[in-house]
């Protein structure tokens, strides 16, 4: 069985071979067409043809406007400078904490000396660890 995109696919297909096979015959063979239409050969050939140049003249002055309005409403980009700029300030930032790391890690914490003896702190009484909501603990069996 077909899907349904299958199915439209076909149906757009058969539309556009009737339709160029009518337009073929209507531009070849106009007396064939006239009297069933009740219209001149030279009248039909022409109307034939007219509304073709009208859709292609439309669509290619509907693209035109679109390309226009695109252009009109975007904003313009940056100048490359700005953008040169921009990137050189990110590295030189990126530059300094790779400095600021390394000589973090290469310099020794020195505490300073007192003589006088602080006196210890008294221990702190912990509360037992509660669960938080929603979560179980897990139990040993």
């Amino acid at each position: 069985m077909a899907s349904k995109d299958q199915a439209i696919g076909a149906l757009i297909f058969i539309v556009c071979v009737v339709i160029g096979i009518g337009y073929l015959i209507v531009i070849v063979a106009p007396g064939a067409v006239s009297p069933i239409l009740g219209v001149a050969s030279q009248s039909l050939q022409f109307w034939a043809v007219a509304i073709v140049v009208l859709i292609a003249f439309l669509a290619i002055m509907f693209i035109g406007a679109w390309i226009g309005w695109t252009m009109a409403t975007t904003p313009p980009p940056k100048p490359i400078e700005e953008l040169e700029t921009e990137e050189e300030k990110v590295e030189e930032k990126v530059e300094e904490k790779a400095e600021a790391k390394v000589e973090e890690k290469t310099e020794p914490v020195q505490e300073p000396k007192t003589e006088e003896k602080a006196e210890p702190e008294p221990p702190v009484e912990s509360k037992p660890d509660r669960p938080k909501r929603g979560r179980r603990r897990k139990t040993n069996p």
